[in-house]
């Protein structure tokens, strides 16, 4: 616990005519009024403020502030600690882990023209509904690259440059093949194509961007960081609230703790909903987990790199408290804010995972992160290689051969489920109004499905040749530069967590 506020008294010249008794027993009140005593509020606090102690009310305004934040950040604290639910891995060993190990690399790697560099279609319409929604402040507009920025290699290439012998002389093969195959008609071809297409989206858990469209642009992410942008309100709510609602796994007559749209339940405090959520299979319970992770992340960032003054044109973007305590804090949000937090943790977890799985893909010597500049490119890949390394001894991982285990056509048709549920979530980001929020989105949407096609490719990866391409596992550059930014922005959540701590605790 952290220890009692002095009596504001003690905080004051003694000298003034003060008659004031504001303790620690009232963490309410943050300001300092002129009471009247009259009525019925006779039983309050009696002051009179004059000219000559405005300096002291000030300090008597910060302090009362202060002693607020102290018992909200041993409260928080208190709750934000142990193991994970459905894991074998603590709060605190992610803490360390992520600050010593991952965050500085990442944060690293991040800058490499490979990374920051992240082509995407913004103009997709919204499969679902009319677009109707926008933000309210200027910087939610995404600027896309111009053509003199991109790097050449990527200009006439969109994947992982793995070239040898036998590729070239499958090239040749296919050209005659190609000659053969004009004799064919445009039905056939066309149902040849729908055939390709159809395959290579089975192991896909989202829906990604057609690289070749020509309303695909690139995005200097370093350019377009993820901050608060003022985007909400119906709009906002009705993705989220399609995503949950629709996507998770729940019936409706199952109410979301501090659903908008639930009905008044007496004095119910969401407790009802966790019950029918440990209830569930172990799949859907971490599909849950990973949306509200998700969720608890994203709204993470906003709070970190909140819009604090916007005078002439010069904005000042920093870590927002009361912001943070009105998203997580328990007595905000009825207990809710820590448990989204922990899901934070446990979606972390599943991506960690999924890093160290995929680490072998990497370290073959025909993947090259290829960008043109032969220099920059190798530093990249070292780089990665580093971070993946880390990853792999970490010791607490998440077993996520506990999976879609038990009888093999349930669990051939649950992951089926899991998966469509997830590549709809990721259409659904085509319906985000602001386009920052869109952007980033998309993004970690598709490093989330990224991680998860990996995790479940276990036997593809093993079987990945040495010295050739696989025709059973592949990962797009855009897949690859979603799941390392998507992480980065977990792994970044995790670091801003424990600022918002030290904000909240008494640094006496």
């Amino acid at each position: 616990m952290p220890p009692a506020c002095p009596s504001v008294t003690q905080q004051l010249d003694r000298s003034q005519t003060v008659r004031l008794r504001v303790t620690a027993r009232h963490p309410s009140l943050t300001s300092v009024t002129d009471y009247k005593d009259h009525g019925a509020r006779r039983h309050e606090p009696r002051l009179t403020v004059t000219a000559a102690m405005r300096p002291q009310r000030t300090a008597l305004t910060a302090l009362l502030s202060l002693c607020a934040l102290r018992a909200a950040g041993g409260i928080f604290t208190g709750q934000l600690t142990g193991v994970l639910d459905d894991c074998f891995c603590d709060i605190e060993s992610i803490d360390d882990f992520n600050s010593y190990k991952i965050f500085p690399k990442l944060k690293k790697l991040q800058e490499r023209d490979y990374f920051r560099y992240y082509k995407v279609n913004m103009k997709r319409p919204c499969p679902f509904w009319l677009n109707d929604g926008h933000c309210s402040i200027n910087d939610c507009h995404v600027e896309p690259c111009s053509e003199s920025d991109i790097p050449i290699g990527m200009k006439a290439a969109n994947y992982n440059k793995e070239v040898n012998a036998e590729e070239l002389q499958d090239c040749e093969e296919a050209n005659k093949l190609g000659a053969v195959n004009s004799t064919l008609s445009n039905q056939t071809k066309e149902a040849f194509i729908d055939w390709a297409r159809y395959d290579d989206a089975q192991d896909h858990f989202c829906e990604l961007d057609d690289e070749l469209s020509p309303d695909a642009e690139y995005v200097d992410l370093l350019l377009n960081p993820e901050r608060y942008t003022g985007y909400r309100g119906w709009s906002a709510w009705r993705v989220w609230n399609s995503i949950y609602e629709e996507n998770c796994f729940k019936p409706r007559s199952v109410y979301r703790p501090l659903n908008p749209l639930t009905p008044a339940r007496g004095d119910d405090d969401g407790e009802s909903f966790y019950n029918w959520l440990e209830g569930l299979c172990l799949e859907k319970r971490v599909f849950y987990r990973l949306i509200s992770g998700l969720h608890a992340s994203i709204n993470l960032h906003l709070c970190a790199k909140y819009l604090l003054d916007d005078v002439w044109g010069r904005t000042k973007w920093g870590p927002n408290v009361e912001e943070f305590r009105f998203r997580f804090h328990p007595a905000e949000t009825k207990g809710e804010g820590p448990r989204r937090l922990k899901n934070l943790y446990f979606l972390y977890l599943i991506q960690l995972r999924a890093l160290s799985k995929v680490a072998v893909y990497f370290e073959r010597s025909i993947v090259d992160l290829y960008t043109g500049n032969t220099t920059e490119d190798a530093i990249t890949k070292k780089q990665l290689l580093e971070v993946l390394n880390e990853t792999k001894l970490f010791p607490m991982h998440f077993d996520e051969k506990s999976m879609f285990a038990g009888d093999k056509k349930e669990a051939k048709t649950l992951k089926e489920e899991f998966r469509l549920h997830f590549k709809n979530i990721s259409r659904i980001m085509d319906c985000v109004g602001c386009d920052k929020c869109r952007l980033w989105g998309k993004l970690q949407t598709q490093g989330l499905g990224t991680a998860l096609k990996i995790l479940f490719s276990e036997r593809e990866i093993k079987n990945l040749p040495e010295h050739s391409t696989s025709a059973g596992f592949q990962l797009t550059r855009q897949e690859v530069v979603a799941l390392l930014n998507a992480f980065n922005r977990l792994s970044t959540s995790i670091h801003e967590l424990q600022i918002f701590k030290m904000l909240l605790k008494d640094k006496r």
